[in-house]
């Protein structure tokens, strides 16, 4: 199990061998983003792009960076699932307190799949 430091809390690595697998065959480093969305509901999610030379992502394992990223809306809407609402970062006091305590990563059927959590697994 790999560990990395964001904001200097640990989170938890679990990378699945497929992902492992994966991230080896790529030509450039993958990002996971954990986003973390306040608007007038809390969602959570783990998005994936190319590494993008971005201030704040942190090498986890060759060829995959991480990052986590609070971010809210100028309004409460409800949208349809598909369409998209622009975010702009969330300035957050204390990041620390909003770092999950793990991340999860696999790729299957062509894509990469991703989940964060705040409950210890011990």
């Amino acid at each position: 199990m790999d560990t990395v430091l964001i904001h200097g809390k640990p989170v938890e690595l679990r990378i699945s061998a497929a992902a492992r697998n994966r991230l080896a065959d790529r030509p450039t480093p993958l990002l996971a983003e954990m986003e973390l969305y306040f608007s007038c509901l809390v969602r959570k999610r783990v998005r994936f792009q190319d590494l993008d030379g971005r201030d704040g992502t942190v090498n986890a394992l060759q060829g995959l960076n991480v990052c986590f990223r609070p971010v809210t809306t100028a309004e409460c809407r409800m949208v349809d699932a598909g369409e998209e609402v622009p975010t702009t970062a969330m300035p957050v006091v204390n990041p620390a307190a909003f770092v999950p305590h793990w991340l999860t990563i696999d790729y299957r059927r062509g894509g990469w799949l991703g989940e964060f959590g705040y409950q210890r697994s011990d």
